[in-house]
């Protein structure tokens, strides 16, 4: 198919100089209804801020431009056929786990997975397996997904349905996909691919292989965080064609009627940008990412880390993109060196957690900007450090799972202060945003372990999300 091509984009400029007139929704009617809204964002925006229409066709049943959009994405991104997602990544995990499985069925998936994996579960009913991920020790974080584990897990549980991958986690850890597709498929499994931070794999050599590459039947690819599009697109991408139909069932599910025209415009432009120019500009990205790591580890007490993490197995390959810096040499915590960055350098950089925080790179950095993050941090090193304390040694801690998350989530439930609810399982969520990675998930016993992190999670100024109680001093508990 030619790439060149954006079909929603055309017709989007074919409407604008149309003189139809609008007695349609939005309300705003290309921006006259609201002076303040159309100064702020600019008519060439409102004026494509539009509802769908014959010449413009329809997200929930495309049968014209947007069909061949997704055509060619399907063709860019080496799928059976795509679909575009304006709901966020966080609903093409949900559709993705939809189409697999429903009550009662067994998914088999590592913990440390994105908080939409599990309200997928809440949503269907579907039992977690989950495999706990092993950890760095000097890091404190997650990795991937062994094999052995994997091979475990199916002799455990051959009922399972499907396998969910990250592809890779947020910091950048990448489970060796292509084995563990083909061992899935040997046992009449289905393979899902979170990739909700791997969309510039699909566009580069150099980087570790994609899910469709690597055989995976469905992957969620998040435009927006690395390939360039507007907030909230997103793709699923089936490797079958023949799953269109109920996958776009599926979909429509959840999916809103009123899509909006600005995201589908940028998935269209952003994906014709990927596949004419995706190859040059992540070799760019990755080079940027590597001057950046030697630069920081040569600040000294920092550890920007990459592919020395690789061991074949739960480190099967690292995404070079991904600049990941250990702080804890400089006896600070992660999210207390993102808070410095944003309140004393106004540097906003992704997320930072117990030991490390992460600079996402994609196809819109540059140099500039490098040089004053690495500047920030070497004053940050001169200014803030002080001699290691007592930290927190990981940022996973196995789960006690009691409940289905759907049971728990649905249970009968009371709120109690944190500490009491030691022994008692969780109906709710507590995790840190970014990542969105649960502490606690639905189901869950809360354990000593548990109430230690959150406290010092708190203490360190993490962002808590995911509680009925917004301080996260109280948790809801069956019962």
């Amino acid at each position: 198919m030619d790439q060149n091509n954006a079909p929603i984009l055309e017709a989007l400029k074919k409407f604008k100089h149309s003189r139809v007139v609008p007695f349609d929704v939005p309300g705003h009617k290309r921006g006259l209804g609201n002076k303040e809204l159309t100064d702020f964002l600019g008519k060439q925006c409102l004026a494509v801020d539009v509802n769908s229409m014959k010449p413009l066709d329809n997200l929930c049943h495309p049968i014209s431009v947007i069909k061949e959009a997704e055509q060619l994405a399907a063709d860019a991104f080496g799928a059976g056929q795509a679909f575009f997602i304006v709901n966020g990544t966080s609903a093409a995990v949900q559709n993705m786990i939809f189409a697999v499985a429903k009550r009662g069925d067994k998914i088999i998936l590592p913990r440390n997975v994105h908080r939409s994996v599990i309200n997928a579960l809440i949503l269907c009913g579907a039992v977690p397996v989950y495999i706990n991920p092993q950890t760095n020790a000097r890091l404190g974080i997650s990795l991937g997904m062994s094999v052995i584990d994997i091979e475990h897990a199916i002799k455990e549980n051959p009922d399972a349905k499907a396998i969910l991958i990250n592809n890779p986690t947020y910091y950048g850890i990448c489970s060796n996909i292509a084995k563990i597709t083909k061992l899935a498929h040997a046992h009449g499994m289905k393979v899902l691919a979170d990739e909700a931070h791997g969309t510039h794999f699909y566009f580069n050599d150099s980087l570790p292989i994609s899910a469709m590459a690597a055989g995976a039947d469905i992957a969620a690819v998040s435009l927006h965080k690395s390939g360039g599009s507007l907030t909230q697109s997103s793709m699923l991408l089936c490797k079958d064609k023949a799953l269109e139909a109920h996958m776009r069932q599926i979909i429509n599910l959840t999916q809103t009627t009123s899509a909006s025209y600005l995201l589908l415009s940028s998935l269209d432009i952003s994906r014709k940008n990927l596949s004419l120019n995706g190859a040059e500009l992540f070799d760019g990205v990755i080079t940027m990412a590597n001057y950046a790591r030697d630069e920081i580890n040569a600040i000294g007490d920092y550890y920007a880390f990459s592919r020395e993490l690789i061991d074949g197995d739960s480190v099967f390959n690292f995404d070079e993109t991904k600049l990941s810096v250990n702080t804890l040499g400089l006896g600070l915590a992660g999210i207390e060196v993102y808070n410095l960055l944003r309140d004393e350098y106004d540097i906003q950089i992704e997320f930072g957690d117990i030991g490390n925080f992460l600079a996402y790179l994609s196809v819109g950095d540059n140099y500039k900007n490098i040089e004053r993050l690495i500047g920030a941090l070497a004053e940050i090193k001169r200014l803030y450090k002080h001699k290691c304390g007592e930290h927190i040694p990981s940022e996973y801690i196995t789960p006690i799972v009691r409940m289905s998350p759907q049971d728990a989530f649905y249970s009968e439930s009371s709120s109690v202060e944190l500490s009491a609810a030691i022994g008692k399982i969780c109906t709710e969520f507590v995790m840190c945003y970014p990542p969105g990675i649960p502490i606690l998930a639905p189901g869950e016993e809360v354990t000593r372990d548990v109430v230690d992190y959150i406290s010092y999670a708190k203490e360190k100024g993490c962002s808590l999300t995911g509680c009925e109680d917004m301080s996260v001093s109280r948790v809801r508990v069956v019962g």
